[in-house]
């Protein structure tokens, strides 16, 4: 017989809107706290322990939220709402309050990427005002870097990914078009070092594993497709993996790369491992769309969560430590 389909641990209820995004903030043997990003403006700020939203954060005049960071020197929040804004705001010692926003000019629907380059200084990637371009600034300081735009009409740019490569130049930046293409750039030099057709239809996301040089995307197809860099930073294709519903909204590598998650349209989580990208389980639970996607990085392996966030206005927490953990 097979094993019967895993049931989450907890369930977080109250958000009152679609979850968008997840975000996980681990510090030391603290139990992490979770941050979630709804389509109403609010960011929900949840205690792991209570299984309640310690505090709330209403922000971005009340258009939905699209993507949550933190500063982890800082302990500073960073969102990113359809209102075009991108928001720092200083939680430290129970306060919620605005210290800097930057307009992005984006209506679409493109996450920011952030990269810690130093202590207290980190690089932020944002689709900029114009279709194809992808803007980057220096914080705190929002000293402006680059803007990079492709030659070729590729349409709006759905998806990106900042990175530091262990060796060579850098940083890097990869970004999923609305064709289908993905094109990996050179931010130091604002040029772009290869391009490879992914998918037929627009990209929805992308994640990447720096360690092996390989990342994988998804869009509205019933596929996943797998691609890396050579020792040359050329995009090859590699692997699809295909699904039985079409659509995904996201996917998170964990951080030890052992396993894959994806959020699919189809109201499921699917697990993988993701060396060789073999299927470990579905999840189901939600009732509608899986919007969101995260893995807690905790030192505590029974701390080391999966957290999916939903259209039904509910995040599911599982805990999925054990799986894949020789399998790959």
């Amino acid at each position: 017989m097979s094993p019967p389909a895993p049931a989450p641990i907890y369930t977080l209820r109250g958000a009152g809107a679609p979850l968008n995004t997840l975000h996980f903030s681990c510090h030391g043997d603290n139990t992490p706290l979770l941050f979630s990003g709804s389509s109403k403006g609010a960011i929900h700020i949840w205690d792991l322990n209570s299984r309640r939203a310690e505090r709330t954060v209403e922000c971005h005049s009340g258009s939905s939220v699209i993507w949550v960071s933190t500063l982890q020197s800082t302990g500073t929040l960073i969102s990113q709402g359809r209102d075009m804004q991108v928001c720092l705001w200083d939680l430290k010692e129970g306060r919620s309050e605005l210290v800097e926003s930057l307009w992005t000019g984006s209506v679409g629907f493109c996450q920011c990427s952030l990269l810690e380059t130093g202590p207290t200084n980190y690089l932020l990637a944002f689709a900029g005002q114009q279709t194809e371009e992808i803007k980057i600034i220096e914080l705190p300081s929002k000293t402006p870097v680059c803007t990079l735009v492709p030659e070729a009409k590729l349409g709006m740019v759905m998806c990106i990914k900042l990175w530091q490569p262990d060796s060579g130049p850098g940083p890097l930046l990869l970004a999923g078009y609305e064709d289908g293409s993905l094109l990996l750039w050179d931010v130091t030099q604002r040029s772009k070092l290869s391009q490879v057709k992914v998918h037929l239809e627009p990209i929805m996301c992308l994640t990447f594993d720096p360690k092996r040089l390989r990342g994988i995307s998804g869009s509205s197809e019933k596929k996943l497709s797998s691609w890396m860099l050579d020792d040359q930073n050329n995009l090859q294709l590699q692997d699809c993996v295909m699904l039985v519903n079409p659509g995904v909204s996201r996917l998170c590598i964990r951080k030890d790369g052992k396993l894959l998650a994806s959020a699919g349209w189809d109201h499921r989580v699917r697990i993988f491992g993701w060396k060789k990208l073999r299927p470990l389980a579905v999840l189901q639970y939600h009732t509608d769309m899986v919007l969101s996607v995260s893995f807690s990085d905790h030192q505590d392996p029974r701390q080391r969560l999966l957290a999916a966030g939903s259209k039904d206005q509910r995040i599911s927490l599982w805990s999925i430590y054990n799986e894949g953990a020789d399998t790959g």
